[in-house]
C-alpha cells in the first residue's frame, strides 16, 4: 500500500502547464479529457506506481507553502531542474544531498506557480 494513490497539480494555463512539464521532463504527456468537465494530462509513470496528472482548473490559485508533491527525478534530478528556468519556471532550491540512504531533492515553481519537489538517490 503507498501513502499517496493518486495527485494532481492544479493548472490556469492547461496548455502552458503542459508543455512546461513536457519540456523538463523531456516526455509527452497523455491528455485525457473522457471525464465530463475535467482534463487531465498524465504524467509518466509505471503500471504498479503512484500516478498523478495535471488538471485544468480556470480559477487555480497556487500555495507555495501547500502540500509539496515530489516527482521521480530519474538517475540524477539535475537533468530535469536544468530545464526549468528555460521552460518558464524557477529553481527554489537547487539539488541538496540529505544523505546516502535518502540521496537529493530540490523543489522548483512551476509555469503555474506552484512549487514541486523533485528527488533522486543521485
Amino acid at each position: 500500500m503507498n501513502a499517496i494513490n493518486w495527485f494532481e497539480i492544479p493548472t490556469a494555463d492547461f496548455a502552458r502547464a503542459t508543455r512546461f512539464y513536457e519540456r523538463i521532463l523531456a516526455t509527452p504527456l497523455r491528455v485525457d479529457d473522457s471525464f465530463p468537465n475535467i482534463k487531465l494530462a498524465i504524467l509518466p509513470s509505471s503500471e504498479d506506481g503512484v500516478g498523478g496528472a495535471l488538471v485544468q482548473m480556470e480559477q487555480a490559485k497556487p500555495n507555495p507553502d501547500g502540500v509539496r508533491v515530489y516527482l521521480n527525478g530519474g538517475d540524477d534530478l539535475a537533468a530535469i531542474l536544468d530545464r526549468v528556468p528555460a521552460a518558464g519556471g524557477k529553481v527554489i532550491m537547487p539539488k541538496t544531498f540529505l544523505r546516502e540512504e535518502i540521496g537529493h531533492i530540490a523543489l522548483f515553481a512551476d509555469s503555474e506557480g506552484n512549487v514541486i519537489g523533485l528527488h533522486s538517490l543521485h
